[in-house]
């Protein structure tokens, strides 16, 4: 599977651009700020119905400008292309179509195209909290388990309301236990079901991260990744039925797999606070690439692979080793966005991997023919 041909127009600082791709490696070189990153985001679009940097979809429309309008066509083995496209418009529903029918929920769309991006904003994995870690999880596996997928949408809405009616207990001094535990078998059904999947999917994850980040560093010192849930101890109901007076006092749920997180390890010493800038990028890279190798298992075809920007504070030879590994045929069409185009230039110069390249300024897009 690859995207052949990407058209944007009014999308963040492009006007419009018409761009064919290659089906191996495709690079996109300019100074920060002209438009490199946007592209890559506008792929994500495709995948995903939603940005990778922004939530909020009229934000994304180019500005002095009414609506903007993302298309792909995808190749998948010997099918027929594939079409997907996005229109925002402002004050608007977003519309999103497959081979011209539009979705009646986005969902159903998630896993069509599976997609892997590696961006500097990654490090908010190892940095920022618990939240970032579930979305991570959340994202990996919904794009190849629809039925993740639905149940964390139930588990959402039930949260809402039994926190909803959490507070309108405290605020009007009563409790309705019956009531409450209507949202608690909601909770308790769901929320089994996406511990489960999390904890079978964690299993066969780690060891592929701990493969690749032995292949990035190329050292062996020890790293892990380790799951921690209330509920490798109790259950859901139980937790629930003895938190209580808790959540009650609290006004919110304060148990559940919404408070599951990733903890990140480096020579048993966590990673936040005892891993070098080096390691933490590593360490984030390495979780990429063993994102890629799981789902391409799963689903029998590989993903897209993004890199944003991520050469920065690595050192030529990893560089170099990087590009080797994405460019073997264990890995499919990789979009790459760089700062330095003469630094591009060197790694292909002496390389059979097929690749374009692309020079963006101010959010102008044109192919490098004499790279082509």
């Amino acid at each position: 599977m690859y995207l052949q041909k990407l058209q944007l127009n009014q999308f963040k600082n492009c006007e419009t651009a018409e761009l064919l791709f290659s089906d191996k490696i495709n690079c996109f070189v300019g100074n920060n700020g002209e438009g490199k990153t946007n592209i890559l985001d506008a792929i994500y679009y495709l995948s995903f119905c939603k940005s990778y940097f922004n939530a909020i979809d009229q934000q994304n429309i180019m500005h002095g400008t009414d609506y903007f309008t993302i298309s792909g066509i995808y190749l998948r083995n010997l099918n027929q292309p594939d079409l997907v496209s996005c229109v925002q418009k402002k004050n608007t529903k977003k519309s999103f179509r497959f081979n011209k029918k539009e979705y009646d929920r986005l969902a159903d769309h998630i896993g069509k195209f599976p997609l892997v991006m590696i961006s500097p904003y990654d490090r908010d994995l190892i940095n920022e909290g618990s939240d970032v870690r579930r979305k991570f999880i959340d994202g990996v596996i919904s794009q190849f388990d629809p039925i993740y997928l639905d149940e964390l949408i139930i588990y959402n809405k039930a949260l809402l309301q039994r926190n909803t009616l959490l507070k309108q207990f405290a605020e009007n001094r009563y409790f309705d236990a019956m009531l409450l535990g209507v949202w608690d078998d909601q909770l308790v059904r769901s929320g089994t079901v996406i511990f489960e999947k999390r904890k079978a999917f964690l299993a066969l994850f780690a060891p592929l991260f701990v493969h690749y980040y032995s292949i990035v560093t190329r050292n062996c010192e020890a790293v892990e990744i380790q799951y921690e849930s209330a509920l490798h101890e109790n259950s859901l109901d139980q937790l629930l039925h003895q938190n209580i007076e808790i959540d009650c006092n609290a006004r919110y749920t304060t148990s559940g797999i919404h408070k599951d997180d990733l903890l990140f390890l480096i020579k048993n010493f966590p990673l936040k606070r005892f891993g070098s800038q080096g390691q933490q990028k590593s360490f984030v890279i390495a979780i990429k690439l063993a994102q890629f190798d799981f789902t391409q298992k799963v689903m029998g075809y590989k993903p897209i692979l993004l890199f944003d920007d991520i050469f920065d504070k690595l050192d030529d030879n990893r560089v170099a080793q990087l590009i080797e590994l994405v460019g073997n045929d264990n890995f499919g069409q990789v979009f790459i966005t760089d700062t330095q185009l003469q630094r591009i230039e060197l790694l292909f110069n002496n390389s059979t991997i097929q690749h374009k390249i692309f020079e963006v300024v101010s959010g102008h897009i044109s192919e490098n023919i004499s790279e082509s």
